[in-house]
């Protein structure tokens, strides 16, 4: 009788251990059908579309009897004049937000987990993860009501400075108040896995190093922030995947005449080529390009991870 080879022994194995965990824990797995169905029907099945990328495509034909143009649409994007403002103003945007948004979870999450009085920390939490369910179209127009020319902080700036600051139209203040209004809804809600994180470190580490005469900060920056560097290191992998997304509804809502050569990603570009100018061929190459690169950028810093010593995403 002869041996079968050692990948189909493992298949074996692997395929014996699924079953056995699925009849140990089966609402475990009933539990993970909705969540299996949404990724298949809104994020798997919709990946056929990318077909459109490749054909001049025709709404009333489909995509099957579209006539096959190849790479025309992505040559086309790269003779357009305007491509690299589109790719730079998207870099520059995306990056600020890593560099900002990226760690204010990090650094919130380590003040409230410093809080003793529990229910000060409960009522703090509730607070913070109160502006990310505020819609975008309503933190734009607190924009508005606060740095228009009938605002507050427009007004205080005239008095301090003795001249106005347009923020809402200086392209140098643009991208800072993108970042500020991102900071300010979504930093709350960041740190529920950073706090979930911290959950987890052993209690007996700060006691032994308050014994051994380490202050806060000693503590902070040895034990604490070590016992979630994993944790760190794989939501900013899983953020690297998201590089080139910088949101089309914020930037529209915050863009006009005066601000319009740092408004213009690519994003906004599929948004008034595709939606608006029915452009969806030109477009959905566009959206397959930037998804290639995000998934570059998701292998890259997961195997730079690695290098580092740390596990990564996969």
């Amino acid at each position: 009788m002869t041996a079968q080879p050692a990948y189909a022994v493992q298949r074996k194995k692997r395929k014996k251990s699924l079953l056995t965990d699925l009849a140990k824990n089966p609402w475990l797995y009933i539990m993970m059908i909705p969540g299996i169905v949404y990724f298949a029907v809104f994020k798997y099945l919709p990946m056929w579309g990318l077909i459109i990328g490749f054909e001049d495509y025709v709404p009333y034909t489909g995509p099957i009897k579209s006539t096959f143009v190849g790479l025309y649409w992505f040559r086309m994007f790269f003779s357009t004049p305007m491509w690299l403002n589109y790719l730079g103003n998207t870099l520059i945007l995306s990056f600020m937000s890593i560099i900002l948004t990226f760690p204010a979870p990090i650094i919130l999450a380590l003040l409230l987990n410093e809080i003793r009085n529990m229910q000060f920390k409960r009522i703090s939490q509730t607070l913070l993860y109160m502006p990310h369910f505020i819609s975008i179209v309503i933190v734009v127009s607190i924009t508005y009501v606060i740095f228009g020319a009938d605002g507050i902080v427009y007004k205080l700036t005239q008095k301090i400075l003795g001249h106005s600051i347009d923020y809402l139209g200086d392209p140098g203040v643009f991208r800072w108040m993108i970042v500020g209004q991102s900071i300010w809804k979504e930093t709350g809600w960041g740190t529920i896995i950073f706090l979930a994180a911290l959950t987890n470190v052993d209690t007996q580490l700060y006691e032994a190093s308050m014994i051994d005469g380490a202050n806060r900060m000693q503590r902070l920056w040895h034990i604490t922030l070590p016992a979630i560097r994993s944790t760190i290191v794989l939501m900013l992998v899983l953020r690297m995947g998201s590089v080139l997304d910088t949101g089309y509804e914020h930037l529209i809502l915050m863009s006009n005449s005066l601000n319009r050569s740092v408004s213009l990603t690519l994003d906004v570009f599929v948004y008034q080529n595709g939606i608006k100018g029915a452009q969806y061929s030109y477009t959905t190459a566009v959206g397959l390009m930037k998804s290639l690169v995000s998934v570059m950028m998701v292998l890259t810093s997961n195997k730079i991870a690695h290098v580092l010593g740390e596990e990564g995403l996969f």
